[in-house]
C-alpha cells in the first residue's frame, strides 16, 4: 500500500522547499531518475551551507562546516516518516516539484518504440540507407524526436520513391502530386533529405539535380541543356525529328533535359560517340567537316544533368563513347567519372597524348586518371596543364579519319 501524503506540507516546504534548495532536490531526484531503487548509500559533495544546514537538522546531525556528507535514503525515508512529513524522500521529492520519471525506463521504451519504426520499413533504398545509426539519428532529427512525425516522413518518402523512375516530370509537380506540397521536395525538407541518402548513399554526386536526373526528375527543365553534333535516332518523335534534321545540315543542336526526359529519343543503337570537354571543339567540328563528323557530345567542363541523362541514355542504348577533355586534375576528375560510369574509352587522352613544350602550370590537388596509371605522374613532373582547344587540329584529324 502506498503511504500517506504529507501530514503538514508547509512544513516539509519549509525544510526542504525554496529556490535555495532547489539544486539539492534536483541532484536527489536525479538518483530516481537514473534507477527506480537506487543505492541505499551515497555521498553529496560541493554542498552550500544552506543545503548541508537543511540535510543535517532532517537527519538530527550536527551542523557542521563540511561541505560533503554521507547519507542514506533509508535514513532519510524513516527521519521524514518519524517528523510525519512524507512515508519516503521520493514522495517528498514528488510533492514539492512534481511527479520524478524514470529516465532510463524512458529511454528503453523510446528505443523499442524507434527500433520498430526502422524494423517496419519495407526492403528496398529507403531501407537500405537507414541501417546504421547515424542515418537512423537523422530521421530522428528531422522529425525531431517525435515519433509520429517520423512515421509521416518515413510513409511520404516511401510514396516519391515508389514514383520513380519518372518519365520526365518536374520535382515541383512530383511533390504537388505525391506530397500535396509543390516545395516537399525541396533541398533541406525532410523527405528530400532522406530521399538523398536512397537516391545516392556513396554521394557519388555533388548535386542534388544530377540524382533527381538520373531518376527522370527535372528540378529546372530548361536548364543548362548540353551541345550535340550528328546523333543518329530511330524514332519519329518531335526530338527524334529535330535531331535528323539538324544532323542532315551538320549542325550542332542543343538539347535541354526537358526534351531527353518527357519523350526521349530512339537512339540508334551501337553509334561510336566521342565526347568532348569544350563545346568550341564541337563547333569547330561543325564548322569543318559538317555531315561528315561522326556523333559529337560537348559536356562543356561538368557532367551537369542535362550531359548526364544524354550519356545514360546512349550507353543503354549500347553506344562506343570515347573521351577527351583538358589536360588538367579537374579535367582529369571529370575524365575519371564519365570512364567508371560509362566504361568510356580514352580519345587522345594518355600519359602518350600528353606532351606539352609550353602552357600554363598545374592548378590544384592531383588526380589519378583510372584509364593510363602514367598520365598523373608525367603530368606532375611536367607541371603544365594543356587545355583542349590547343589540340584542335589532331582531335578534327581524328574525327575526319574515323567517319
Amino acid at each position: 500500500m502506498p503511504g500517506p501524503e504529507p501530514l503538514d506540507h508547509e512544513r516539509l516546504s519549509r525544510l526542504l522547499g525554496g529556490e535555495a534548495l532547489a539544486d539539492l532536490r534536483q541532484r536527489l531526484r536525479k538518483r530516481y531518475q537514473r534507477c527506480t531503487t537506487p543505492d541505499d548509500s551515497f555521498t553529496f559533495t560541493r554542498l552550500t551551507p544552506t543545503e548541508r544546514d537543511a540535510l543535517a537538522g532532517l537527519l538530527g546531525r550536527r551542523r557542521s562546516t563540511a561541505t560533503s556528507m554521507r547519507l542514506s535514503h533509508l535514513a532519510i525515508d524513516a527521519a521524514l516518516g518519524q517528523a510525519g512529513l512524507a512515508p519516503d524522500l521520493r514522495t517528498a521529492l514528488e510533492c514539492l516539484d512534481g511527479a520524478i520519471t524514470d529516465t532510463a525506463a524512458q529511454r528503453e521504451h523510446e528505443l523499442r518504440v524507434w527500433a520498430e519504426v526502422f524494423a517496419r520499413l519495407p526492403g528496398g533504398p529507403l531501407a537500405d540507407a537507414l541501417t546504421r545509426p547515424v542515418e537512423q539519428g537523422l530521421v530522428k532529427r528531422l522529425a525531431e524526436n517525435d515519433v509520429q512525425t517520423a512515421k509521416v516522413i518515413l510513409v511520404q518518402a516511401q510514396r516519391v520513391l515508389a514514383q520513380l523512375p519518372a518519365t520526365g516530370i518536374t520535382r515541383s509537380h512530383l511533390a504537388a502530386d505525391v506530397l500535396g506540397d509543390a516545395h516537399g521536395l525541396d533541398p533541406g525538407r525532410p523527405v528530400a533529405t532522406l530521399l538523398r541518402r536512397a537516391l545516392d548513399p556513396n554521394r557519388q554526386q555533388t548535386r542534388w539535380r544530377e540524382v533527381w536526373a538520373g531518376q527522370g526528375v527535372m528540378v529546372s527543365e530548361l536548364a543548362k541543356p548540353v551541345a550535340v553534333l550528328n546523333l543518329r535516332t530511330e524514332g519519329a518523335d518531335p526530338v527524334d525529328r529535330l535531331l535528323e534534321t539538324a544532323r542532315q545540315a551538320g549542325e550542332p543542336l542543343h538539347l535541354s533535359l526537358r526534351q531527353l526526359l518527357r519523350i526521349p529519343p530512339q537512339w540508334q543503337r551501337e553509334q561510336p560517340i566521342y565526347i568532348c570537354e569544350n563545346p568550341d571543339i564541337l563547333a569547330a567540328a561543325a564548322d569543318k567537316l559538317s555531315t561528315a563528323c561522326p556523333p559529337m557530345v560537348s559536356i562543356d567542363g561538368q557532367l551537369s544533368a542535362a550531359p548526364r541523362a544524354l550519356l545514360d541514355q546512349l550507353y543503354a542504348a549500347g553506344c562506343a563513347l570515347y573521351y577527351h577533355g583538358d589536360f588538367d586534375w579537374p579535367g582529369l576528375a571529370i575524365g575519371n567519372g564519365i570512364v567508371k560510369r560509362y566504361a568510356a574509352r580514352p580519345w587522345r587522352y594518355s600519359a602518350a597524348d600528353y606532351a606539352p613544350t609550353h602552357g600554363i602550370d598545374l592548378r590544384g590537388e592531383p588526380v589519378d586518371a583510372v584509364w593510363d596509371t602514367n598520365l598523373a605522374p608525367k603530368m606532375r613532373a611536367t607541371g603544365l596543364a594543356v587545355h583542349e582547344e590547343t589540340q584542335l587540329q589532331v582531335l578534327l584529324r581524328d574525327l575526319g579519319a574515323n567517319h
